[in-house]
């Protein structure tokens, strides 16, 4: 049995555990991580995604404190044209190879053990040894952990490559999931003749923009969404340094129209109106929302296609039909099936936050919402620099993890009330105004640098949004109560 000693035990070396590690490297320069993940390259969930995935959000934000992702350009074409990059996934799969091979690695403190599955904690709080295997061997492997365990998994990420589907798949039915699709020219003598996408998320939209882009007609594609969903406008959540404006346009529409909303739909109604949320159908109003970012050049092509099955869920797909349940829904002879049924991130964990310190264990959850590498970052940082449980754990308690819009009121009061404690504490602001993963803090602390005379436009946001919280505070405590009710 190998040995190994280590202060912290990072479990999970995908976006999460490595903003921990890449942030506790440079705040605690005593300490010893060591990151094991099942994966044999870091990046976690991003090993097993499609190829053609891409970032939602400008990648200005995205990954590690320490390292930019992508250039800092304006993208001149395609449904992104005049916004700033969304990195792709061999970029991003890159990024964090080289982040471990050439910063974490070499600054000797950083061990890193890939196929390697965590099994059990210590059976001894005094002698506190944890238990791992390498999974090609199945040798088991010990860890001696002097100072606590990071869990970087809570958020269980899921990919339609891991994933398994929910219904039946008949004998000689054409099934893929998103993945497969970039090798279809290999079999360029049996293309499909029909594509049936199943499901309504993010993975849902970029799949079908895959198709349309690729030349498939929007006739030909059949896209069963139980439940239609809202998007925030990319436009307006460019980095900051570049668009300011923008984002104070957005966080201004939040705060304001959950102040004057009635519930969540309402809320959502609103901000539609302003341009900062967008939906596919305007005749069909949404009730989810998992956060995704998208472009009004993407909605103006997802709006081509109208085979569209809503409101139900696939029990059943055979070679030329759906079934839902009892009815069953015809289709052409050799239509592809294409499972995009898996959630990022499973909605059921909502019911399963815990305090981020907790005596030897910290636990990586979202300190904002949907911020996930920053609140990783941001908990590296109190773990280094603030002194007991009680003390970080004010400064840091979980976000909720929504996902509808009757419940998405909740989230902006959370985050709202998280920005004005860490805004309140003279580190954790001085951490925001200079982490690259926080949207706006280095480019205030820039302008207030610079003296810009944009900064004459933020006065007043603080004033605004603070004479609002009442309304919202009342507008988020009655989603919280549908949220846990749910939970």
């Amino acid at each position: 049995m190998t040995q190994h000693q280590t202060d912290y035990l990072i479990v999970g070396a995908g976006a999460v555990g490595l903003a921990f590690a890449d942030t506790l490297l440079d705040e605690d320069p005593d300490c010893h991580i060591t990151l094991i993940d099942k994966h044999a390259s870091p990046g976690g969930h991003w090993n097993d995604a499609y190829s053609f995935v891409t970032l939602h959000q400008p990648s200005a934000t995205y990954g590690v404190n320490s390292m930019e992702l992508c250039p800092d350009r304006v993208d001149t074409h395609g449904h992104n044209a005049g916004m700033y990059p969304l990195a792709k996934h061999a970029e991003i799969l890159a990024y964090y190879s080289k982040l471990v091979s050439e910063r974490l690695i070499p600054s000797g403190r950083v061990a890193y053990h890939p196929l390697t599955e965590y099994r059990s904690g210590p059976e001894d709080a005094a002698a506190p040894v944890h238990t791992a295997r390498h999974i090609l061997s199945g040798d088991p492997v010990t860890f001696e952990v002097r100072r606590k365990l990071v869990d970087a998994t809570w958020f269980k990420t899921s990919v339609p490559a891991t994933h398994t589907p929910g219904f039946a798949i008949g004998d000689n039915t054409r099934f893929a999931v998103p993945g497969d699709l970039p090798d279809l020219w290999q079999t360029s003598d049996d293309l499909p003749s029909h594509y049936a996408i199943i499901g309504g998320g993010k993975t849902a939209m970029d799949t079908a923009i895959w198709l349309l882009e690729a030349g498939v007609s929007p006739d030909a594609i059949d896209w069963v969404r139980p439940r239609d969903s809202w998007m925030m406008n990319r436009k307006l959540l460019q980095p900051a340094r570049h668009r300011l404006e923008g984002l104070i346009e957005f966080q201004l529409s939040l705060a304001e129209c959950a102040a004057t909303a009635q519930d969540g739909d309402d809320m959502f109604a609103q901000l539609e109106q302003r341009g900062t949320m967008l939906r596919i159908d305007r005749d069909v109003t949404p009730s989810m929302f998992h956060f995704a970012v998208i472009s009004e050049a993407e909605v103006a092509m997802l709006g081509q296609i109208t085979r569209v099955h809503r409101g139900r869920r696939v029990s059943a797909i055979e070679p030329a039909a759906m079934i839902f349940d009892d009815e069953q829904v015809q289709l052409p002879q050799g239509t592809l099936f294409i499972d995009c049924t898996a959630s990022a991130v499973p909605f059921e964990q909502r019911g399963n936050a815990r305090p981020f310190f907790d005596g030897s264990v910290v636990t990586l959850q979202l300190a904002q919402t949907p911020f996930v590498p920053y609140s990783a970052a941001l908990a590296a940082f109190i773990e280094a620099n603030f002194d007991n449980d009680q003390e970080k754990n004010n400064l840091l308690p979980p976000a909720p993890l929504t996902d509808t819009t009757a419940t998405y009121p909740y989230s902006v009061m959370a985050n709202l009330m998280s920005a004005a404690i860490l805004s309140n504490n003279k580190k954790t602001n001085a951490f925001n105004a200079r982490s690259r993963l926080h949207p706006t803090g280095p480019a205030i602390a820039q302008m207030i640098k610079e003296n810009d005379p944009r900064l004459a436009a933020l006065a007043d946001i603080g004033p605004t949004i603070q004479s609002h919280m009442p309304a919202i505070i009342k507008l988020g405590m009655a989603a919280k109560a549908i949220h846990e009710s749910a939970g």
